[in-house]
């Protein structure tokens, strides 16, 4: 099965010149889902991690089901503010300021093995930011996966993990 048929691409969004490609026509298709979280599970098995991290909020919808899938424990990295109880921010720059993520302060133990996930790998910044959150927690990040790559912005080179993606784009 190509994966790319059931993602939608719409142009202009959120603002114009921006190519959107929308995975809600993939995660609405139960057979295709089946075999998108299939084939990450394949793939993020031979990083034998301990837990998955999902990004906010799409990586949500990708990491969730495969820890389940996988028997694994699954944690959430958010933007700053929007976890309860104790979390750990890391601050990091973006092409005009910076942001800020968050994860528990009890999502991992020091020496878990995390591969993290989102839907799509763009520029690369918020991946590289939760790897450099969770190596600052003493946790050992082994990978990271998506459904989707944008090659043509190079995010995989900010990245110094190993890094998987079901399908790319080149333009």
């Amino acid at each position: 099965m190509d994966i790319k048929d059931h993602i939608r691409a719409i142009p202009d969004f959120p603002k114009p010149g921006i190519l959107f490609y929308d995975i809600s026509t993939l995660l609405a298709d139960p057979d295709a889902w089946s075999v998108a979280t299939g084939r990450l599970a394949k793939i993020i098995s031979r990083h034998q991690p301990d837990v998955l991290a999902g990004i906010e909020s799409r990586g949500f919808l990708v990491a969730a089901p495969l820890a389940l899938k996988l028997g694994l424990g699954f944690t959430m990295v958010r933007k700053k503010g929007k976890l309860p109880g104790g979390t750990i921010p890391y601050e990091y720059e973006l092409e005009y300021g910076t942001d800020t993520i968050e994860i528990q302060d009890d999502a991992v133990a020091p020496g878990q093995r995390v591969v993290i996930l989102d839907d799509l790998l763009a520029t690369g910044g918020t991946l590289a930011a939760s790897c450099e959150l969770f190596n600052k927690v003493g946790a050992k990040v082994v990978g990271a996966a998506c459904i989707i790559e944008l090659t043509f912005l190079h995010g995989r080179d900010k990245l110094d993990i190993p890094f998987d993606a079901l399908i790319s784009y080149d333009d």
